[in-house]
């Protein structure tokens, strides 16, 4: 009898077991890729916009989400094409290319290719950094030190003609000096006027070659100012010809600069491009407006500013194997959190209000 009750035991143990097993949530792999904020990892942990909508799915469904992430876009999608993963979600653009080899949900996400650059600065520090170079500092050192040399030549000159000038070299030094500066930007003094043959000769000398050193120094000026202002003045995808402009390789972004005719420098992650721009390697970034976005507000406040223009309007969307039966089940519990307000909430969390509904 107790052999009976023992094995009557076991097996309602291994029912139970069983039952608890067929029960249990599905586990799905789904491979991801660093791109705040969409996707990355905060205290350890994934985090992001699509994170956070693909773990509501997961509640809808009553699955459990196991994230592998990769170091980048081609083997995260790899991963998906050869069915090492159940799928792939972070800011995955619709393309053709990409929809031959896997199936994509419904769009997740309204995006597109905008322009990052260094924030521009106020019209005055602008106008001071434009003329402070080295080569017009060069140029007024040097003014000074001819302007400093006519003075005291005059000096040698006119020291014994009249009494501005009449005292030692020591003391000659900033009168002589003072004369030459007038000489050249008011005409000299009238009651000073060189009394000898060499100081006249000199002072006709010096007012011609003034005439043409002013100029000169003027005309520095105005290209200085010139090439700031066309330097700064990035206002479209055409401006950046010519220019350092980052992009993430093999990225939407970096096609369509191929396209445009423009060569990128390539980066294999967002750190180091933003590291290239920071550090003035980069004169803009060309990529995803809400990653760009995202950046300016969290990173890049009064370093960079963000373009309005959005060029090639993109959809984000989830990545399966092709043929996998969980994209029709995706598809519904997305459609029943844009229609329980739940998507406008994780939209207010990471984007703000502006992008619900846009």
């Amino acid at each position: 009898m107790q052999t009976y009750l023992k094995v009557l035991t076991v097996l309602c143990l291994s029912l139970l077991a069983s039952t608890s097993t067929g029960q249990s949530a599905e586990t799905l792999n789904i491979t991801t890729v660093t791109r705040a904020p969409f996707s990355m990892e905060i205290d350890g942990q994934a985090a992001g916009f699509s994170i956070d909508l693909l773990g509501a799915v997961a509640d809808e469904l009553g699955l459990t989400i196991n994230y592998v992430r990769k170091d980048s876009f081609a083997e995260m999608l790899d991963a998906v094409r050869n069915r090492e993963a159940d799928g792939a979600i972070a800011n995955i653009s619709i393309t053709a290319e990409r929809e031959r080899m896997t199936d994509f949900t419904q769009p997740i996400f309204d995006s597109g290719i905008q322009v990052m650059m260094p924030a521009s600065p106020s019209s005055s520090a602008a106008v001071l950094s434009a003329i402070f170079t080295r080569q017009i500092a060069l140029s007024i050192l040097g003014a000074l030190v001819l302007l400093f040399g006519g003075g005291m030549l005059m000096w040698f000159f006119e020291r014994r003609h009249q009494e501005y000038f009449n005292r030692s070299a020591t003391e000659a030094g900033f009168p002589a000096f003072w004369w030459a500066l007038n000489l050249v930007v008011n005409g000299g003094f009238e009651e000073r006027v060189p009394q000898s043959r060499g100081g006249r000769f000199f002072a006709v000398m010096l007012v011609v070659s003034s005439l043409f050193i002013v100029s000169i120094f003027v005309a520095q000026i105005t290209a200085a100012l010139t090439v700031s202002a066309i330097q700064s003045n990035i206002e479209s995808i055409s401006d950046l010809e010519g220019r350092q402009v980052g992009t993430i390789g093999g990225s939407t972004s970096a096609s369509f600069l191929d396209q445009r005719g423009i060569v990128p420098i390539e980066f294999e992650n967002l750190e180091d491009m933003f590291a290239g721009f920071e550090t003035g390697a980069l004169d803009g970034v060309v990529f995803d407006g809400p990653i760009l976005a995202y950046y300016v507000r969290n990173q890049g406040q009064g370093k960079a500013e963000l373009l309005e223009r959005v060029y090639r309007p993109e959809n984000y969307c989830m990545a399966f194997p092709t043929g996998s039966n969980l994209r029709e089940n995706v598809d519904q519990a997305m459609l029943r959190l844009r229609e329980d307000g739940r998507y406008d909430e994780l939209l207010i969390k990471w984007f703000g209000p502006a992008y619900v509904r846009r």
